[in-house]
């Protein structure tokens, strides 16, 4: 199979790192290119350790895994991993009725739940006291309350969507298995300098064991040292700081509290200094705290986690993580593009490290099946990765910006905060003015990564709304919040348990393990 006259994709691909993110590159890129001719190369040290933690995801890692052909009866047991309805926030608010809320995954079937909670939104938007916090109108909100897997029968006719929690490790360990048994080449090297050509780009990388190693297009996945794109290129890195405080995690796993049972959702509950995450796979919780260290130490942050977790043993190891939050100023620079850690990293707060990475990977395949001027093409995608980065950089934002929280000087501070994007402002003033946050989203539809019903989700959420609403009037027809929180239970009673999907999906491949 040969390339079209207007394709042209890189003869060969040197991605230096492993981990999920190069993983995914090699599969992908592999996927995309070798049938033109393309040979991947994935160089990782052994001497490096990768940051592995409970992972989630977005639902994008669906068309991921079905881009590659890959079941979810092939991956999920190897990787511990389990469905996502959607991600859950306690005490970010102190407002009365949204002390809590649920950032749910949709589809088209969710249009009559997704109207009747806009409208309801929208008459609290103007001072109308009627139920407007999301979780009563979203059938993902009650499959996850009662730990149910979002698969709904067919006979139903109602499509759900969904995403997935994982052991990073392991999903990377399975990724290398699988692209090297399609042939990606896979050396095992610390590379220990880069040479770089005339025109400033790299011309090979040199390995300890192996020497010089040369591609037609190198991809950096050594995550935070960034060691092709900053080091050696000296792309300029743009930090978060001023938007996101948070730049550290510690992290630490406990058992089950019932293993007949498995929640289908994440949980993100806030903390004295920052938010603590609750990741449930096949095998284990996943639990971590993100916090800032202006306002917290690492001491204290684990003693903190422990007595969140109940989990005072100390042979339980805490690995405390650093955070560069924020993004290079070009992820494709020369003929290098970094990917993953390397280029940025928005903290993890709605699970979107892997979106990016598939993004960006994606936007990488789309260049290249562009034609044009390569230049051209390389701004493009540079553009479009940083509006990415910045999109997600801003509805993080705003979670913080919306806290009524005053115990503790940290989410004062955060609340407080004076610096905000344009876009961020315009939402803010569209909204509290009750104007049309839908045309808004649409108007700047090119810097969003969030739908409408995402934004409607955190600022009705949150309870960001007039005080002092009016009682209701027969005239504004408010949605009965009880009739739809029983309609969403009459139909998510039919999806099945959550854990018994997971163990009959294991008992199915265990004959052929």
């Amino acid at each position: 199979m040969s390339s079209p006259p207007s394709v042209c994709v890189p003869s060969r691909v040197l991605i230096v790192g492993g981990g999920t993110a190069g993983w995914m590159c090699a599969a992908l890129l592999h996927h995309a290119w070798s049938p033109l001719g393309t040979r991947v190369t994935l160089i990782e040290s052994d001497a490096i350790g990768i940051i592995g933690v409970g992972e989630g995801s977005t639902p994008k890692m669906r068309r991921f895994f079905a881009r590659l052909g890959i079941s979810e009866e092939e991956w999920m047991p190897a990787c511990n991993a389990s469905y996502k309805c959607g991600i859950r926030f306690p005490h970010w608010s102190t407002r009365p009725g949204y002390e809590s809320y649920y950032h749910p995954f949709f589809t088209a079937s969710d249009d009559p739940y997704i109207r009747g909670f806009h409208h309801n939104a929208r008459l609290r938007q103007h001072g109308i006291d009627v139920q407007a916090n999301p979780d009563h109108y979203f059938p993902s909100n009650w499959a996850a309350k009662r730990r149910r897997a979002p698969l709904p029968p067919a006979r139903l006719g109602y499509q759900a969507d969904y995403a997935y929690h994982f052991d990073a490790r392991l999903i990377g360990e399975f990724l290398r298995r699988w692209a090297t048994a399609r042939g990606v080449e896979h050396l095992v090297d610390t590379v220990t300098a880069v040479e770089r050509r005339a025109d400033g780009g790299i011309a090979s990388v040199t390995a300890a064991r192996r020497g010089p190693l040369s591609a037609e297009l190198y991809v950096d996945c050594t995550g935070f040292a960034s060691l092709l794109i900053c080091r050696t290129l000296a792309v300029p890195f743009l930090s978060y700081k001023p938007y996101l405080f948070n730049d550290r995690a510690v992290a630490m796993p406990t058992p089950h509290e019932d293993p007949a049972s498995l929640p289908s959702e994440t949980l993100s509950l806030a903390m004295n200094c920052g938010w603590a995450w609750k990741i449930p796979l096949t095998n284990r919780y996943g639990n971590g705290y993100v916090y800032a260290s202006d306002h917290l130490d690492e001491a204290a942050a684990e003693r903190e986690l422990r007595a969140h977790l109940k989990c005072f043993d100390d042979k339980v190891e805490a690995r405390h993580l650093k955070m560069r939050v924020g993004r290079v100023e070009r992820s494709w620079e020369h003929n290098c593009v970094a990917i993953g850690l390397a280029q940025g990293f928005v903290e993890p707060l709605e699970a979107t490290a892997l979106m990016i990475v598939q993004d960006t990977i994606e936007q990488l395949v789309a260049a290249h099946a562009t034609a044009g001027d390569g230049r051209r093409r390389q701004d493009e995608f540079n553009q479009k990765v940083n509006r990415i980065y910045d999109a997600i950089r801003d509805y993080l934002y705003v979670h913080y910006k919306l806290s009524s929280r005053s115990d503790t000087a940290y989410w004062i501070a955060a609340r407080e905060n004076p610096t905000m994007s344009d876009s961020v402002a315009s939402i803010f003033e569209v909204w509290d003015s009750g104007g049309d946050l839908l045309a808004e989203i649409q108007r700047q539809s090119a810097q969003m990564a969030y739908s409408p019903t995402s934004w409607f989700c955190i600022l009705a959420g949150m309870g960001r709304f007039p005080k002092k609403p009016r009682k209701p009037t027969h005239k504004h027809h408010a949605v009965d919040p009880e009739a739809a929180r029983k309609a969403c239970l009459e139909l998510v009673q039919q999806f099945p348990d959550h854990r018994s999907v997971l163990d009959g999906m294991r008992a199915r491949i265990a004959p052929a393990a």
